[in-house]
């Protein structure tokens, strides 16, 4: 069975604790969707100078946000690893991929998944992101993660679109620009116009301040990377918080 690929605009970390509509929406989706063998994770918040994974049978749950109630540090979501899984993911992948168990899972991945899939009782295997390569690179990786899908696992990329902590105002929902980038982004993504959303400065003023760095844009390249032309395309939590975060997600079925 061919299996969906997903990417969750993560927002905070506090919604591995709170009831939502994002949350909300993330638990529907795990009961939507098959049940997977496997789940390979892209998270922005493993940002490397290489690229990376982890093959424990019990990966460390990493707590990467600071200043954040102690209930959110006391979280625990067990998921197992799959060092087979890492394995294939070394073999497909050809990238001089190499294995770092000193990170594990991180709060884009746990923070989400939790949701999704609560009971963690399905294997997650994460990626890193090579900082250096370009994001026409990252879509490539992602095209040779494609085949995993037909196999039954679930490709999830988890990060933001739009992701501008220095402009944060918890009194607006979302700054003109940033719905403007948004916007643009989906446009692209539902025209299947792909090439525009790797060449995002196309999009006008609104990129320059969607984001500074690139780590919570690339995990969307992944998920485009690893869809069919004949997926059909649910967009869901489709807004902005605070102002500068975009929450907006795409589901390819």
């Amino acid at each position: 069975m061919k299996m969906p690929v997903l990417f969750v605009g993560h927002g905070s970390p506090m919604n591995a604790i709170e009831e939502n509509e994002y949350t909300k929406k993330w638990e529907e989706i795990g009961r939507e969707i098959p049940k997977p063998k496997g789940v390979i994770s892209i998270s922005a918040h493993w940002y490397t100078d290489d690229i990376f994974t982890n093959n424990l049978e019990n990966p460390v749950q990493i707590y990467d946000m600071y200043g954040f109630p102690e209930e959110l540090y006391n979280f625990k979501y067990p998921v197992k690893g799959s060092e087979k899984l890492a394995l294939r993911l070394i073999e497909t992948l050809e990238e001089k991929i190499k294995v770092d168990n000193s990170w594990g899972i991180d709060h884009g991945t746990w923070a989400v998944l939790c949701k999704i899939f609560p009971k963690a009782e399905i294997p997650v295997v994460q990626i890193s992101l090579n900082g250096s390569y370009s994001i026409e690179k990252h879509y490539e990786i992602g095209r040779k993660l494609r085949k995993f899908r037909d196999e039954g696992y679930l490709i999830f990329g988890s990060g933001n679109v739009v992701h501008n902590l220095r402009l944060l105002n918890p009194n607006i929902s979302g700054y003109d620009w940033a719905y403007d980038f948004d916007n643009y982004i989906k446009i692209n993504i539902l025209n299947r116009n792909f090439k525009d959303v790797i060449n995002y400065k196309n999009s006008g003023e609104s990129y320059k301040k969607a984001f500074f760095t690139l780590e919570h844009f690339l995990p969307l390249i992944y998920i485009l990377g690893a869809s069919y032309d004949n997926d059909n395309i649910e967009i869901f939590n489709e807004s902005c918080v605070l102002g500068s975060l975009s929450m907006t997600s795409y589901l390819f079925k």
